[in-house]
């Protein structure tokens, strides 16, 4: 892990993408004063950042937050998102279900006298 953020790495990955400061800042939400202050280790970036950034640049979160320097905190791994796709999916299996459900209950209640 880098002790400071380490703006050779980013501006090279940056470059490779043929990405700018201004592309940054606007994926991170900050103005270009805030975004100087985080190439000078002034600006701690927060998970969400961490995120977006490896996003952006194309690389893992655990890669970001090794350049970033010591304080920067990894996020929870990538398998969370597919962890939450799993219980989405499976809540809109058990809506569905349950539409069924009572649809079939107003049905009967139909049919009886």
């Amino acid at each position: 892990m880098a002790l400071f953020f380490d703006t050779d790495w980013f501006d090279a990955r940056l470059a490779e993408l043929n990405l700018r400061h201004a592309d940054v800042s606007a994926a991170l939400g900050l103005t270009s004063d805030q975004l100087r202050e985080m190439w000078k280790d002034q600006r701690e970036l927060s998970a969400a950042d961490v995120r977006t950034l490896a996003k952006l640049l194309r690389v893992s979160t655990a890669e970001v937050a090794t350049h970033a320097g010591v304080s920067t905190p990894v996020p929870a791994r990538e398998e969370s998102d597919a962890a939450l796709a799993r219980v989405n999916e499976r809540l809109d299996r058990l809506e569905r279900t349950l539409a069924e459900i009572k649809a079939l209950v107003l049905d009967l209640r139909a049919r009886s006298p």
